[in-house]
């Protein structure tokens, strides 16, 4: 998958509400790649977001931009799916569930017309429901179907502890695992300052875990939608895919008898390199957190089967 020297590397955004635009604009602004496809159900949407970006090439490096159909997927590298319904009033979230999972439907379907051996990056969520779906529609192998996973809540994470102590969040190495929800679970166990044992409090520990899992909620509540952070991070992705980095990233995965949990996509951390997700690492965890991990797995299983995924 790899481009040759003369091949484009080209990426395509499909959904370019606020996710999307702003994962768009990430890349572009930091030259991940020559091509950078937007589409969306919302042709003008995309056509407009297009423009704009076009307009400050300029004080770029030289990349294409356009407003296109899915047949532009053919020569993609990286496919990320932003795409996804708001909730309707009244609605429940199994029903908005349903109505997803119909709308990725059609998307995979048409993404599967033109590519094959390109790599899936989802970011709707839930995006480890919507992961495996994805992974269950295409029949692709399961490393290239990524999910954004707990990589976001893994940053969270590392800047809160980094904030509380007074340290560069980048030195603080800390994992959030399981569903990117309500049941993710820090893994206090293993988090660590240069090898160097964190000291908080268990009440620190428990407002940073707070903070980090409800993240989404306060933004939400103060803004009406997260989106710069999650473009980050997918940009992150996109890299460690592009230039073969073999990066370890909390990403959504396939996992097999992973602490005993198989068949559900969840965010753990994975080598990524440009075959896309390498390997699945066995983190060490202690029993208490592999309790809320399995805990976190049935959830999720839970949740495919109230919908016949």
């Amino acid at each position: 998958m790899l481009t040759s020297a003369e091949k484009k590397t080209r990426i395509v955004v499909i959904g370019v509400g606020a996710v999307g635009s702003t994962t768009a604009y990430t890349l572009l602004l930091r030259e991940r790649m020559d091509e950078l496809v937007l589409i969306d159900a919302n042709k003008d949407k995309a056509i407009g977001d297009a423009l704009d970006m076009n307009h400050g090439l300029p004080f770029l490096g030289k990349a294409k931009v356009w407003a296109g159909t899915y047949e532009d997927c053919r020569e993609a590298d990286i496919i990320i799916i932003t795409a996804g319904a708001a909730q309707r009033t009244g609605e429940s979230r199994i029903d908005l569930l349903k109505r997803n999972v119909a709308i990725f439907e059609s998307i995979t379907d048409e993404v599967l017309k033109y590519n094959t051996d390109g790599i899936l990056l989802i970011a709707s969520n839930p995006v480890d429901v919507m992961s495996y779906f994805t992974w269950k529609k295409s029949g692709w192998p399961f490393r290239r179907v990524i999910g954004s996973g707990t990589l976001l809540d893994s940053s969270r994470f590392r800047y809160l502890i980094g904030d509380k102590l007074h340290i560069d969040p980048r030195s603080v190495h800390a994992h959030i695992i399981g569903e990117h929800g309500d049941s993710e679970l820090p893994v206090w166990s293993l988090a660590n300052i240069a090898g160097s044992e964190i000291l908080l409090g268990e009440e620190d520990k428990q407002e940073i875990f707070a903070n980090t899992r409800d993240a989404a909620y306060r933004i939400i509540e103060t803004k009406g939608a997260t989106f710069y952070a999650i473009a980050l991070a997918l940009d992150r992705i996109c890299t460690a895919i592009l230039r073969n980095e073999a990066s370890v990233l909390n990403v959504s995965a396939l996992l097999t008898n992973y602490h005993g949990i198989s068949d559900v996509y969840l965010g753990v951390p994975c080598i990524v390199d440009h075959t896309g997700v390498r390997e699945v690492l066995p983190l060490q965890i202690n029993y208490n957190e592999k309790q809320l991990l399995n805990k976190s797995a049935e959830k999720l299983k839970g949740i495919i089967e109230s919908i016949s995924l």
